[in-house]
């Protein structure tokens, strides 16, 4: 009789495998599910970890005795810049947005991240950036500026070979990565949670990796901003950064920290959303303070984005700014006060149960609290005077990034290495790990603050014997070499879990969140049917959840059609509003990322008819991914027996395309929002700052050009409002007429481009306005190209009075090309002309 009652479910399980499940083989590169490129992050994120350590230990072995010559200053130059780079742009943020996505949909009751191909294409051009970055080294051309790449010193002057164009392009590809995690992580938190998921019953690891993903977006695009005016510089000859053409090379780094800053944080999130995690499963009893918590992570997030000039007070900054960056970055330990309260108020009020990843844990709280002092120390202007580019500041960044994030991000491997493997880590090897790291660590960077107090400047191959140094050197690279035992014993026991752990029960540590319903090791859909979620605690007040999901009694519990549908929520109630229908295995993603890694090599090589080439090839490949979406047969073609209540997202005008299509807009708008931060810095900052007497660009045309665009955006919106209307009788007129006046927009542009007397090789004015006129050629010609794929398919009948999805989702691009177009006018024509010339 039990076997009667099975067989049905076996079934049900054996056909979500197969329609969730990866392809076997060579095929599987081709995988889109959010476990396997989760884990593939976290994999490959672990592999630069290595390569990082290692670099770490050559520079310990430089430094360990006085005038040592084992590594000369070229290469030492090379390793500690390649050193900094994978462990901040290769490892940190990538293995973290790797957990995210393993994470996330487990823990708001989903089987997949909304935008399973962005996950894949996010992977691939971390991927390939990553191996691009670390070719430069095997090819001994490494970059050797520093991995903040302050200008001059990283200009074709001083830097004259491949290095540091092998860093600017290969970081702008892995940033595409980041990017589109944090549009990818944004859009499935807000709209893809479990039926009843509220936000005030979300994890708290989610509101930590939301907060994360926002600020990846607010924080990456100006670093990719810089990069790209930086190998112009260095490729064109396009003046940003030289003095004598009315650049700054200071612009370089209010860019790069208006980006590095809010990394500290974007690092340090996730890994306190861990400890958050970790703490009430090991205290058993819910956080304190969830809702301050809530509180203390916005407010950081917002208050980290006013910190960058504290990384730039020894440049010459007024007086006043002086005081106001160093009163904000004494503020940002506040909300971190905060979450140590909370922590510890936490542990208090609970029974500790000291198991292997709540002794990371405590590792963490005490490394991170003498971390955050010494940041307060160096929030101080005259102390900051005093130990700016020395070995304290080093000391300060690794006891807040390693202590801040990898003694969580380790605990946090223990604590989930049951939900990926089925079977529990030796604790015996664990503790050792934990010690000889813990003790290595300190040794390591406690005696740094020594070195750096005593003169130590940061970034020196050698130093003289008489200056006392060495003593101190010799105890801190044998503490990092103890450090690094640590490391492989960590590794050591990882791996041999898989083949000698014990097997885990059932929610082996008595955790409350969601991840741990699914089975163990976890299936391709996490979840047999998606639950109803009444309770912060899921799996504390509904112990029985784990039977009922498999049982196939909550949603969606049968495969429809054979496509990959999950629960579309609403953003704050978490109540179902659609069924979303995600795309399945596919190649368009590598792809992609391989012809984008074709157009950064041919920049590198200066092959650039074939970089031209590629470009096409991206804009293609880009164009058939968009082809096959919505009612396309590959996606969803139109069915008889379609959901009506609630429906499928492609027949709604809200699907979760609008939010993805508006968070990346967002990303965009922080680019040139930089770019008109860098405008107006030069016009008022630069010491040579010169622009032409009369204006460089053709007022009339410009203008016409910016009334076409309005056309064509009233047009696409008359479209869109017959749609909400219900009626599509003059849809495809519509489009194909604002594609039209696009077009003519799209030459009107050119024509000014070309007429244009612009010398942007000779005066920093003419190439920021060259950069501007590039920015909205590139928008107006891609929203014409949008607008021609929606007047075909509304032709072949993907888009219609039923399939309205896809015009809304196009709808705010018309509109951010319009207003980027008139606020750029107003910025780079009308306020010169006002002001009397620049």
């Amino acid at each position: 009789m039990t076997e009667h009652r099975n067989q049905p479910d076996q079934a049900r399980h054996e056909e979500l495998e197969r329609v969730w499940g990866n392809e076997p083989g060579w095929r599987s590169a081709s995988a889109v599910n959010h476990t396997t490129v989760g884990l593939r992050f976290l994999i490959t994120g672990l592999a630069f970890f290595l390569v990082g350590g290692v670099l770490a230990m050559l520079v310990r072995t430089q430094l360990a005795l006085p005038e040592q010559d084992i590594i000369g200053p070229d290469l030492y130059n090379q390793i500690f810049t390649m050193h900094g780079t994978v462990m901040m742009f290769l490892f940190a943020i990538p293995v973290l947005e790797g957990a995210a996505m393993y994470l996330i949909p487990k823990m708001i009751g989903t089987r997949d991240l909304v935008f399973p191909r962005l996950s894949a294409l996010g992977y691939y051009c971390y991927l390939f950036g990553g191996l691009i970055i670390m070719s430069s080294l095997v090819l001994q051309i490494a970059p050797d500026a520093g991995w903040f790449m302050y200008t001059p010193l990283s200009s074709s002057t001083y830097s004259p070979g491949p290095g540091s164009d092998f860093w600017l392009l290969g970081i702008t590809f892995v940033e595409i990565s980041a990017i589109s995690a944090g549009v990818e992580l944004v859009v499935s938190i807000l709209r893809t949670r479990a039926n009843g998921m509220a936000l005030n019953k979300m994890p708290i690891f989610c509101w930590y990796i939301l907060a994360m993903a926002l600020m990846i977006i607010f924080g990456f695009p100006p670093l990719i901003l810089g990069s790209i005016l930086l190998e112009l510089e260095r490729a064109a000859g396009w003046v940003f950064f030289e003095v004598a053409g009315g650049g700054d090379p200071l612009l370089w780094q209010h860019l790069f920290w208006l980006f590095g800053h809010p990394e500290v944080y974007i690092i340090f999130l996730p890994a306190a959303g861990i400890v958050s995690t970790l703490i009430p499963v090991f205290a058993q009893r819910p956080l304190v303070g969830y809702r301050w918590i809530v509180l203390a992570i916005i407010v950081m997030g917002f208050i980290s984005f006013g910190l960058w000039v504290h990384h730039m007070f020894t440049v010459g900054i007024p007086q006043l700014a002086l005081a106001f960056f160093s009163v904000a970055s004494m503020l940002v330990a506040i909300p971190t006060a905060i979450q140590i309260f909370s922590w510890l108020a936490t542990l208090w009020s609970g029974k500790v149960l000291f198991r292997l990843p709540m002794l990371w844990i405590l590792g963490f709280l005490i490394v991170f609290v003498c971390g955050g002092l010494t940041g307060v120390m160096l929030a101080l202007v005259p102390f900051n005077w005093q130990v700016h580019d020395t070995h304290f500041v080093v000391a300060h960044m690794h006891y807040v990034l390693v202590g801040g994030m990898l003694f969580p991000l380790v605990a946090g491997f223990y604590y989930w290495l049951p939900h990926i493997s089925g079977r529990m880590p030796s604790d015996t090897l664990g503790r050792w790990g934990f010690w000889l790291f813990f003790g290595g660590f300190n040794m390591t960077f406690l005696l740094m603050h020594l070195t750096g107090l005593l003169g130590m400047p940061r970034r020196v191959y050698t130093y003289d014997a008489e200056m006392g140094w060495g003593w101190l050197n010799l105890l801190s690279s044998v503490g990092g070499f103890v450090m690094a035992i640590g490391v492989a014993v960590v590794i050591l026991d990882i791996a041999l879990h898989f083949r000698f752990g014990r097997k885990a029960e059932r929610n082996p540590w008595n955790a409350d969140t969601l991840e741990w319903a699914t089975p163990m090791p976890v299936s391709a859909y996490n979840f047999a049917s998606l639950p109803d979620i009444t309770t912060r605690h899921p799996m504390w007040d509904q112990p029985d959840l784990p039977d009922t999901i498999a049982a196939g009694k909550h949603g969606l519990p049968e495969v429809l059609n054979q496509r990959r549908d999950i629960f579309g929520s609403d953003a704050i109630t978490g109540k179902v509003r659609e069924i979303v229908h995600l795309p399945t295995n596919s190649w368009l993603p590598m792809q992609t990322a391989a012809v984008i890694a074709v157009v950064c090599i041919s920049l590198l090589v200066k092959a650039y008819p074939l970089a031209l080439a590629a470009c096409f090839g991206v804009l293609f490949f880009a164009l058939r991914w968009s082809w096959h979406n919505g009612a396309h047969p590959v996606a969803s073609p139109w069915r008889d027996d379609d959901p009506v209540d609630p429906p499928l997202h492609s027949r709604t005008f809200d699907g979760p395309g609008l939010w993805g299509m508006v968070i990346s807009l967002m990303a965009n708008g922080t680019l040139y929002v930089s770019l008109l931060f860098g405008w107006f810095y030069l016009w008022t900052a630069a010491p040579q700052w010169a622009a032409p007497e009369e204006g460089p660009i053709a007022l009339l045309p410009l203008i016409a050009s910016g009334v076409l665009l309005s056309l064509a955006v009233l047009v696409f919106r008359r479209a869109v409002s017959q749609l909400r209307q219900g009626t599509d009788a003059r849809l495809q007129n519509l489009l194909w007429l604002a594609a039209g006046l696009g077009l003519l927009h799209f030459l009107s542009l050119v024509w000014v481009l070309v007429t244009a007397p612009l010398t942007p090789g000779e005066l920093a004015h003419d190439a920021v306005l060259t950069v501007m006129l590039y920015y909205l050629l590139f928008h107006g010609g891609l929203a014409t190209i949008f607008t021609v794929l929606q007047a075909v398919r509304v032709r072949i009948g993907y888009v219609a009075l039923r399939l309205p999805y896809e015009p809304v989702v196009v709808q705010p691009f018309w509109m951010y090309t319009l207003g980027v177009f008139w606020m750029s006018f107003a910025a780079f024509v009308l306020l010169p002309m006002a002001w009397g010339g620049v």
